[in-house]
């Protein structure tokens, strides 16, 4: 069994509203969808989510990245997969196609996916249990609150209790910090967990005279503060509010020296910006950790959501919200199935590999 058909599809997602954060304003989402289809017809879908806006490889980049791969995957054989471990032979076959390759994070993120749901569907086994994961849980997310006024930030945060959700994540760093905390705070409740996060926005100073400030608000925690671990190791210092690592730990040697030079007490992975369920696990190994969205399509959040019900097979439940509610954002999907949102948690949906379906139509009109 073979590769057939290779598709690389740029698409981009519209926002409900503009996404706002210390870094940029976002209208809409560009991804890529990666759908390798087997001479059988069996189809196994990955996502590239371009993090340029921060730093990273452009849309365009990846998309070349993933072209290229094509005469690689069409050698691959795919028999091995549909044995009783396909999780070896996945393995395996992303070796063989990214081995000795400059690739882009969200490249290699998308090749990775595309073949583990590859895998879990030969071998009609969810991802989740090819994983070794125990059951599919479902998985307490955090809502995710763009950069806004008080009062809008306010309202935005009753709208998402009012949908189950317990811990609200605040976009700071453009002005009104505290402003915009103790108004959410006031929103939610004195029971609700309130996270921030800056994007790396602050100086070490300003993020300790922040923090400083807001601290009495009950803040669980504070991802990337500042932009690199030096100076998130001065913070950390200075701060009773556990510091989390975001852009500043992309692989496990960051985990390890994060981890060294107490620059954090957690880590945020997100699968596109560390590339992939194997990087996100040996940043785990280093260092607690919950899973975040790139702002994902469905593909990249159910791959996700797949990883998370192994992340803690052989460590400590850190306990914390995941950062995969970002769907919500979105206008619009490109799916006819995925993961749901109900209550404030995620649930995956049933089949064999991610178990995700494509719209065609939905992907017609969301083309770039």
């Amino acid at each position: 069994m073979r590769i057939a058909a290779v598709e690389v599809i740029s698409y981009a997602l519209p926002f409900e509203r503009p996404y706002v954060t210390a870094r940029g304003t976002l209208e809409r989402r560009e991804m890529v969808l990666l759908r390798l289809r087997t001479d059988a017809g069996t189809v196994g879908l990955g996502e590239a989510v371009p993090l340029s806006l921060r730093g990273g490889a452009t849309l365009e980049r990846v998309e070349r990245s993933l072209r290229r791969l094509s005469r690689r995957l069409a050698r691959l054989d795919l028999a091995a997969m549909a044995t009783e471990h396909p999780l070896e032979a996945a393995v395996d076959a992303v070796i063989d196609v990214a081995a000795g390759r400059r690739l882009p994070s969200p490249a290699k993120a998308a090749v990775e996916t595309a073949l583990f749901d590859l895998a879990g569907r030969l071998s009609a086994t969810p991802l989740w249990r090819m994983l070794r994961g125990e059951l599919p849980a479902p998985l307490q997310c955090n809502a995710t609150l763009a950069a806004d006024s008080p009062q809008r930030l306010a309202a935005e945060a009753a709208a998402w209790g009012k949908r189950g959700f317990e811990t609200f994540k605040l976009k700071l760093g453009v002005g009104d910090d505290f402003e915009r905390v103790q108004a959410v705070r006031e929103a939610v409740g004195p029971h609700a967990r309130l996270r921030v996060d800056a994007n790396g926005a602050w100086s070490a100073d300003q993020a300790v005279a922040v923090l400083g400030e807001i601290e009495p608000l009950g803040i669980e925690l504070v991802e990337q503060p500042t932009a690199t671990l030096r100076e998130m190791a001065a913070v950390a210092g200075a701060t009773p509010i556990p510091v989390a690592a975001d852009e500043s730990v992309t692989s496990a040697r960051d985990a390890k020296k994060a981890a060294r030079t107490r620059a954090c007490r957690l880590a945020t992975v997100k699968l596109s910006k560390v590339g992939g369920m194997g990087p996100a696990a040996g940043i785990a190994a280093e260092l607690p950790v919950y899973l975040s969205s790139a702002l994902d399509g469905p593909v990249g959040i159910a791959a996700a959501a797949h990883a998370a019900q192994a992340l803690y097979r052989d460590r400590d439940n850190p306990g914390l919200a995941h950062g995969l509610a970002t769907q919500a954002l979105f206008g619009q999907t490109i799916a006819s199935r995925e993961c749901e949102l109900r209550e404030g948690f995620l649930h995956l949906p049933d089949g064999p590999g991610l178990a995700v379906e494509i719209d065609e139509e939905a992907l017609e009109r969301h083309r770039l």
